[in-house]
């Protein structure tokens, strides 16, 4: 028992504070080379567990953005000039702020205030003593300045958000149009604000649309293949859009296609879901979901430092921990926290180390050695992490152990590579079942698995696979594996079971 629940351990959840997910904001530098912008010297101004976003530029100088702390969503200033120092704006107890902009020829600051009660509306805040007031009763999800009394913005209706004009001089408030997205700009160098048209049809997922508050004119500057939900604009009217690790280009001007602004490495920048750029467009600030691999790499350090509210934080309300593949073991917050409670108060040492680590899109795999008051453990977890936190977890154990295994996953990877159909089948049992994970079969039986295997060789004549990293628990070889293709390489990873000296069944990530 003792064994199985320590496995348990590694599989939590999170405090309501971190609900919305592990997020932080970057800020670089944004360079001009002969007209083409390049990013350098990042840097992490949140640097804060759990969830930060939203940033806008006070000036070019100062980020604003929102960031989670004891239970709630406040408001902080960050000085990039004055050594990099930061402070809070606001300190709502009974809501959380969201969505921070300067208001247009003042020193005061609009945010999304939400309430404890559920009430939405937009507030200003006093930047030096923090005071606030109501600006509109409408139920605002983000909002852009057109000028100091004129502002477009998003409102909640019904299952949409649509676009309204509001000016606080006249007393106006008008719908410009219907199921639009969050991001709302001023077009540089002209008097126009975009913002996101969302359609129905597949064909046009998404429009890039401009409302010219004056004449009330609605214009398509652009059809968008893809449901993007935010971008920013450049001072040369370049369009930029956040996909995943990478920053997308497109001038309406000037280009037929998107192409590359900037691709980061996604141990450093994951997935991108907010972009800003400063006034002088020499500074660009993003919003990421950290990092699986540091995630992972979180909830073995709070853990291993029995800080149990921090290794909570790393994971998901609704947690699912099974043993390998589909055999639940525990669902949920409430249950979980009741049983590490009493782990700990139970055991005086308890210790994690990664023998091995592979990480493939969002799932981490990691090898473990363990330590539970001087009883030394084995076992592989697969983590799958989503929106900065992880969603589920499954353990393997040694509980069937095979000397041949290891051997015969490299037979099977040896006739692969030659391409020789015939010995990479000997390799499996009649019955092999091929699974992508964690249990969705799709295929069954020694003559499909050739049928399907024999025609990919012979159109294949590049076909390589190259191990970059391998584990062996019990039965069960994993692997990381780097495949060449016709041209193309990506990673996967494949968990092997071998019974009787065969391959019985396989698992894929990818």
């Amino acid at each position: 028992m003792i064994k199985g629940f320590f496995f348990l351990l590694f599989c939590f959840t999170i405090l309501s504070i971190n609900a919305q997910g592990n997020t932080e904001v970057y800020l670089f530098d944004l360079e001009w080379n002969n007209g083409t912008p390049s990013l350098s010297n990042p840097k992490n101004i949140s640097n804060n567990h759990g969830y930060d976003n939203q940033p806008s530029f006070w000036n070019n100088d100062v980020v604003l953005f929102a960031s989670t702390r004891a239970d709630q969503t406040d408001i902080k200033k960050f000085n990039i000039t004055k050594g990099s120092t930061s402070n809070w704006i606001t300190n709502t107890p009974t809501g959380s702020e969201y969505s921070p902009l300067r208001i247009p020829g003042s020193d005061n600051v609009s945010s999304i205030r939400l309430d404890l009660d559920g009430l939405q509306q937009l507030y200003e805040y006093d930047i030096n003593t923090g005071e606030s007031e109501a600006l509109s009763d409408l139920k605002i999800g983000y909002h852009v300045w057109y000028n100091d009394h004129t502002m477009v913005a998003t409102v909640l209706v019904k299952n949409r958000m649509d676009l309204v004009m509001i000016d606080f001089d006249q007393g106006i408030q008008v719908t410009v149009d219907e199921n639009v997205g969050r991001s709302l700009h001023k077009i540089p160098q002209i008097d126009l604000v975009s913002y996101i048209k969302k359609e129905t049809s597949k064909e046009k997922p998404r429009q890039i649309k401009s409302f010219d508050v004056n004449s009330r004119q609605i214009e398509t500057i652009l059809d968008v293949n893809y449901p993007m939900e935010d971008m920013a604009w450049l001072s040369d009217g370049t369009i930029i859009s956040p996909d995943k690790n990478r920053i997308a280009k497109y001038h309406p001007a000037k280009d037929s296609t998107w192409s590359d602004f900037h691709v980061f490495d996604k141990n450093q920048v994951f997935k991108i879901s907010r972009i800003a750029v400063s006034p002088n467009n020499k500074r660009l600030a993003l919003v990421t979901d950290v990092s699986p691999k540091e995630i992972v790499q979180r909830q073995v350090n709070t853990f291993n430092k029995r800080d149990l509210n921090r290794f909570l934080s790393c994971y998901a309300e609704g947690i699912l921990a099974q043993r390998f593949p589909v055999d639940t073991m525990y669902v949920g917050k409430d249950k979980m926290l009741d049983s590490y409670e009493r782990f700990f108060a139970n055991t005086k040492n308890t210790s994690v180390e990664v023998v091995k680590r592979i990480a493939i899109g969002n799932y981490v795999i990691d090898e473990e050695a363990t330590l539970v008051d001087g009883r030394e453990g084995h076992q592989v977890a697969i983590y799958d992490v989503t929106n900065g936190l992880i969603n589920s977890m499954s353990f393997i154990f040694p509980n069937q152990e095979t000397r041949d295994a290891e051997s015969i996953v490299k037979q099977q990877l040896d006739a692969y590579n030659a391409r020789d159909i015939d010995a990479f089948m000997d390799t499996y049992t009649d019955d092999v079942k091929l699974y992508n994970y964690p249990n969705t079969l799709f295929s069954e039986g020694k003559e499909k698995m050739r049928e399907g295997y024999g025609s990919f060789f012979e159109k294949t004549p590049d076909l390589n696979c190259e191990i970059k990293n391998r584990m062996v628990i019990g039965n069960k070889v994993i692997d990381e594996e780097y495949l060449t293709m016709n041209g193309s390489n990506f990673s996967a990873a494949a968990i092997y079971e071998v019974e009787n000296g065969k391959i019985a069944k396989v698992t894929f990530l990818r």
